[in-house]
């Protein structure tokens, strides 16, 4: 058969297919890769239009090649692309279908968003768009951004909700860059705005003059909130009773960044900050407060000075439900056997993730010739612990990421296995993903034991005492 004639039955094979079929396979693409698919034949030409679920994305319309990050005059001919698009899918009626979600990632550019506002709102009064996400992205350094800029762009957000008072109505996710809300209240956005939204997401964003951030929301569906380097001088959760988890990554306070009031929702809890020298630390005990229905908690140090001391009766209450604790960005050279105290605070915790930092590319400036003096010198803990009542019987499992076959970690390992007594499973990985590191002209060296390496790791691990399953995950 010609190489022609096969390749026109392939495609009649896909095109037979029925509808829901190929809407699963266009699901799985790019919305401007699913609306090129119109062109390929009839069969094709209504089936973009009938997609469930929409992600519209401004930087898929950024014409390349394109500075990194993006110039306003990209940014103004993306927006013009997007608005086209949004108008092509929501403007045109659909036959017995809705769209179930739309995820809508945007530049803050007032001369479209008029345009988009109108047309999201049209689509959510008539019922066509059920779920909304939206995005609003900054190209601009956080640097770069004066306070008088930050509220500029709260008040313009602020401007676009208030126009379209019903695109908040099916508002369900809300991320936002570089915000400053010193006039703009976020209980009112909570509260009386986005009174069914359920994600929100801040970015480099503030109070104004490093003051708190107090959220008051007692009538708010939030169940997730994440908080990545916003200059907030502390966080306070006053009320938040749908809360289920919460993300705070990088704080500037010199004490306890975070105050939990009613949250008896809130699951899981992940802490993350790897500028330790700056602050005087806290007691986790008093962040953990009141917060006694935590099941999934992390800790990040992000390979850095270790920002809080060890405490366990304190943290009992606290910890006394959690399932999984994790335990990460310690530095690879750090003792780590003193992770081994929480299971007395948290006698219920199944599956133990410990998580080391090794990135060669710290050890190179930007030019990859001298070492980097971003951060100061870390610092091993000196902790004390007795370990004679640090028992788990529920540990089940343990997963160790960046494992690099040191002694220490082989002690550590031990002395778990010692101490959980129903550990049945190791799982040993090696070191997270790291663009920079990847990028090193001179691949570092791998640390991570490779097969002939694997059955020395497995004898020195269980020296013929315990039989856990060891798991590699390279």
């Amino acid at each position: 058969m010609p190489p022609h004639q096969q390749q026109l039955e392939d495609e009649d094979r896909l095109s037979a297919l029925p509808d829901d079929i190929l809407l699963s396979i266009l699901g799985r693409v790019s919305l401007r890769a699913a609306a090129s698919t119109c062109v390929l034949s009839t069969r094709w030409t209504h089936l973009p239009w009938l997609l469930p679920e929409l992600s519209i994305d401004v930087k898929e319309f950024l014409s390349g090649p394109c500075r990194d990050p993006a110039e306003e005059n990209d940014m103004e001919q993306a927006m013009a692309s997007l608005e086209k698009a949004t108008r092509s899918f929501l403007a045109k009626p659909r036959k017995g279908s809705s769209i179930s979600r739309l995820r809508l990632q945007l530049y803050l550019i007032n001369t479209f968003l008029c345009d988009i506002g109108s047309l999201i709102g049209d689509a959510a009064n008539s019922g066509l768009l059920k779920d909304f996400d939206l995005a609003i992205l900054d190209e601009t350094d956080p640097l770069d951004r004066s306070e008088e800029e930050m509220i500029q762009r709260a008040q313009e957000m602020d401007g676009f909700f208030t126009a379209y008072p019903t695109v908040l109505c099916s508002l369900t996710r809300l991320c936002l860059h570089n915000v400053c809300f010193g006039k703009l209240d976020i209980n009112h956005i909570l509260s009386d705005c986005c009174k069914q939204l359920k994600h929100l997401s801040l970015f480099h964003s503030d109070t104004g003059d490093r003051t708190p951030c107090k959220i008051d929301a007692p009538n708010s569906e939030l169940s997730v909130l994440q908080i990545t380097t916003c200059r907030f001088e502390r966080l306070e959760l006053v009320c938040l009773p749908k809360l289920e988890r919460l993300e705070w990554d990088t704080w500037v306070s010199v004490y306890a960044p975070l105050s939990l009031g009613f949250v008896p929702s809130l699951g899981e809890l992940k802490l993350s900050y790897g500028r330790a020298a700056y602050h005087r630390g806290f007691k986790l005990s008093e962040v953990l407060d009141g917060a006694t229905s935590i099941h999934t908690l992390t800790l990040d140090f992000q390979g850095e000075n270790l920002w809080m001391p060890l405490e366990i009766k304190e943290l009992y209450p606290a910890f006394k439900k959690i399932r999984k604790l994790s335990v990460s960005g310690i530095f690879v050279y750090f003792d780590i056997e003193w992770t081994i105290a929480f299971l007395e605070a948290a006698p219920s915790v199944e599956i133990l993730v410990i998580g080391v930092w090794y990135h060669p590319c710290e050890s190179c400036d930007d030019d990859g010739e001298g070492p980097r003096s971003t951060f100061p010198k870390r610092r091993n803990p000196q902790w004390e612990i007795d370990f004679r009542s640090s028992k788990n019987l529920l540990l089940k499992e343990l997963q160790f990421i960046g494992f690099a076959m040191l002694d220490h970690q082989f002690t550590f390992i031990r002395a778990l296995l010692e101490r959980a007594p129903n550990l049945q499973t190791i799982v040993l990985k090696g070191n997270e993903q790291c663009d920079e590191c990847d990028a090193l002209d001179t691949p570092p060296v791998s640390l991570f034991p490779n097969e002939k390496e694997q059955e020395m790791v497995v004898k020195r691990i269980t020296d013929g005492l315990f039989s856990p399953q060891i798991i590699f995950d390279e």
